[in-house]
């Protein structure tokens, strides 16, 4: 790896998409390969990646096998009363964030579900954007307006657009261009005429405005399931936690690291078997 980290952002505008639980996998599989992974919680007031390591810790101290943390940082929402204030105080605290982790080899970011300067700046910073995205037509309308039909995408939507300008900006600045890859997210195992159709639109909104499309979690309760002890599936084979390994605990696993593999991480050994 390089001296500068690389930089993993998950985004999505709208709530409930699952990125913590995308951040905190990829965060886990990263740490279990052996490289340095620094973490940042962008969402202070969900914090729900900051509880997931808080849990993890808990989980840590009484498990007979040693957990892998990240250097987990969490920005707090500045309390300044004038707007421009509260705004030079955020960037700032992520500013001083990315230098506490700048010996890392990876840095996750996990930002809010809503738009924000905040989460503006953090976009701008990606090496890699994993966008989860709920496998529904309304989850699907934060990157593209669907006719009334739902045959047909007429423009890109909200979120698309922010991405679009962030990647502007960063080329503009000289950098190198943001791999954005979308992930499915909460598929069902059912074969559904809807299912299809949004692979389909979104197959056309990939070649439009430019991202991947990356293999996805299949909804699952061990995901929720795992959270209050700060667990992964991936450590389900290298702790004693008492829980029983199921055929679909071994699936979803798969899907973890197919998603990981897919992602063509720099430097990972997913990568080069990829």
């Amino acid at each position: 790896m390089s001296a500068k980290p690389y930089i993993i952002v998950v985004g999505n505008e709208k709530g409930g998409s699952g990125k913590s639980t995308v951040a905190m996998h990829v965060i886990v599989a990263l740490l279990s390969d052996g490289f340095e992974v620094g973490s940042i919680d962008l969402d202070s007031r969900q914090g729900t990646l900051t509880r997931y390591f808080e849990n993890r810790q808990h989980s840590a101290e009484s498990l007979p096998k040693k957990l892998p943390l990240p250097e987990h940082i969490s920005i707090a929402r500045s309390k300044a009363a004038n707007a421009a204030e509260a705004t030079e105080e955020e960037a700032e605290a992520l500013d001083l964030a990315l230098k506490e982790l700048g010996k890392m080899d990876f840095i996750v970011i996990d930002t809010p579900g809503s738009d924000s300067t905040l989460s503006r700046r953090a976009h701008i910073l990606a090496d890699t954007l994993i966008t989860p995205l709920n496998d529904s037509f309304l989850d699907l309308d934060v990157l593209g307006r669907v006719d009334k039909t739902g045959k047909r995408v007429t423009r890109p939507s909200i979120y698309a657009e922010m991405v679009w300008d962030q990647r502007k900006r960063r080329a503009a600045a000289g950098g190198k261009p943001i791999d954005w890859v979308v992930l499915r997210n909460r598929l069902t195992t059912l074969d559904a005429r809807n299912k299809r159709e949004i692979a389909r639109l979104l197959g056309e909104l990939a070649k439009r405005i430019g991202f991947r499309i990356v293999p996805g979690f299949t909804e699952r309760v061990i995901f929720r399931e795992l959270f209050p002890r700060g667990l992964t599936l991936l450590d389900l084979t290298k702790v004693e936690s008492g829980i029983e390994l199921a055929m679909s605990h071994v699936a979803a696993r798969q899907e973890i690291r197919d998603l990981v593999t897919a992602l063509k991480l720099p430097g990972t050994r997913r990568a080069k078997r990829s």
